[in-house]
Order: C-alpha cells, then sequence, then structure tokens
C-alpha cells in the first residue's frame, strides 16, 4: 500500500513537474520569440539607417571636400587682403617719411627765402643811407678822435665794402667808428651794420652781441631792425623759443615798425614746428 502510494505521489510530483516545465518552456519561447520579434525590427532599423548614410555619404563627402575648397579660398583671400594691408601699410609709412621729408626741405627753402629777403632789404636800406649820407651833410659834432667829415667818410666806405662783400673791411671800419666816438650821429647806424656783418658772415653768436648793442644808442631808429635780426640770428642757430620771444618782443614794442609783419609771419612760421 505504502508503495502505491509513494508511487502515486511521485507519479504527480513528475506529472506536475512535466507540466511546470512545459509552461516554463512556453513562456520560455514566447519570451524568445519576442525578443526575436525586436531583435529584426532593431536589424530593419540598422538596415534602414545603414541605406539612409549610404545615401547621403557622397553628399556628405561633397559637401566636406566643398567647405575644405572653401576654406582654402577663404585662407587665400585672408592672405592676399593681409598681404595688401602690409603692402599700404608699407606706402603710408613712405607717404609719411616722404612728407617729413618734404616739410623739412620746404622749411629750409623758407629759411634761404628770408635771408635772401633779408639780404636785398638789408643791401637796399644801406644803398639807401650811403646816397643819403653823400647828399647831406652830417651835424657837425664836435669829437675828440675824429671829424664829422672824417667819420663819413670811413663810413661811406665801411658800407661799400660790405655792398661788395668785403666783411671783414667793413667790420674794421665799422667797429673803428663805434669806439671812436660813441656819440656820433653816425653811431648807432656803425654798431647796426657791424652786427649786419657779422651776421652775413653766418657769426650768429657775434652778431646777436654787436645787435644787442644797437638799443644802447639813445633814439637810435634801428631799434626795430635790429630787434628782427635777433630773432633771426636765434632761428638761424636752433633756437627757436628764444626766436619767438625776440619776434613777440618786436609785435609788443614796435608796433608801428614796417618790420612788424615780418615778425608775425615768422612767429606763424616757427609755430608749425
Amino acid at each position: 500500500m505504502i508503495n502505491n502510494f509513494i508511487k502515486s505521489i511521485l507519479s504527480i510530483i513528475i506529472v506536475f513537474s512535466f507540466t511546470i516545465t512545459v509552461a516554463q518552456d512556453s513562456a520560455t519561447k514566447r519570451e524568445m520569440k519576442k525578443i526575436n520579434t525586436k531583435i529584426n525590427q532593431q536589424n530593419i532599423r540598422v538596415d534602414s539607417l545603414d541605406t539612409q548614410i549610404r545615401l547621403l555619404l557622397p553628399e556628405l563627402q561633397n559637401a566636406l571636400n566643398a567647405n575644405l575648397k572653401a576654406k582654402e579660398q577663404t585662407d587665400s583671400v585672408a592672405i592676399l587682403l593681409i598681404n595688401r594691408i602690409n603692402m599700404m601699410q608699407n606706402k603710408m609709412r613712405l607717404i609719411e617719411d616722404r612728407t617729413a621729408y618734404i616739410d623739412s626741405v620746404n622749411f629750409e627753402i623758407l629759411a634761404q627765402l628770408v635771408m635772401i629777403e633779408n639780404k636785398i632789404v638789408t643791401l637796399t636800406n644801406s644803398f639807401t643811407e650811403m646816397y643819403t649820407l653823400k647828399n647831406n651833410r652830417v651835424n657837425d659834432k664836435v669829437s675828440s678822435k675824429i671829424s664829422p667829415t672824417e667819420y663819413k667818410r670811413i663810413y661811406i666806405e665801411a658800407l661799400s665794402s660790405y655792398q661788395n662783400g668785403e666783411f671783414e673791411k667793413a667790420v674794421t671800419g665799422f667797429s673803428g667808428l663805434v669806439m671812436s666816438d660813441p656819440g656820433s650821429d653816425l653811431a648807432d647806424n656803425s654798431q647796426y651794420w657791424l652786427a649786419e656783418c657779422y651776421y652775413t658772415m653766418k657769426n650768429y653768436k657775434r652778431a646777436v652781441i654787436e645787435f644787442e648793442k644797437v638799443f644802447t644808442f639813445a633814439g637810435t631808429d634801428k631799434d626795430d631792425d635790429a630787434q628782427l635780426k635777433l630773432g633771426h640770428c636765434h632761428r638761424r642757430m636752433g633756437n627757436f623759443e628764444k626766436a619767438r620771444e625776440e619776434y613777440q618782443r618786436l609785435t609788443d614794442y614796435f608796433p608801428g615798425s614796417e618790420f612788424y609783419e615780418k615778425a608775425r609771419e615768422s612767429l606763424k612760421q616757427l609755430k608749425v614746428q
């Protein structure tokens, strides 16, 4: 009996186990089928994507090549522009250098023209003065060292020497006159022309000293002449600040001078520097 019961139990267990196994296999198969279905779907999508990529790949390659060519052209244009900019900058520097050189040359030419004008004015004044002296008598002042007639003769000779370019001889004549009779009516003129000799010989330092002495003569009519030439002397020596001061002094103290406009023009020219 017991054996039959055990056999029955075992049979039931075996049947139950088989049933469970069959059920599990059936569930497993269903899961596997679902997984396979999903795999097939993913494979289809992958195949579709692969087909699309293969179709798009030539277009992507063409677009990439076009971008590369465009970049090369852009780089080429950029290099060309940079080269042109550098070329323009070099040309601008060259033009600036030439402009500076031209300004320097123009200033030098202007200075030379001023010198020439001064020489013309100076010579004209000397001829006028000589003509006046030859046709007028000098005030017969009593002198302890030299007579007025002799003073006038030496003065005219010294002026002639200046006009002929014999500046050393003119210096000797004028300096001798100034030392011989500082109280003569022609003493201030002699002092002025002595300074003019040094100015014409380009000894500007000595000319400054001699022009400044003109102001020591009371009642001289050569003060505005000397004041203008002081400005010219300092300008020729490159002392532009001092030259401006001298020209400004002429415009301040000699507003009625014939050299007033020249002094103003010289001031304008010096302000440009």
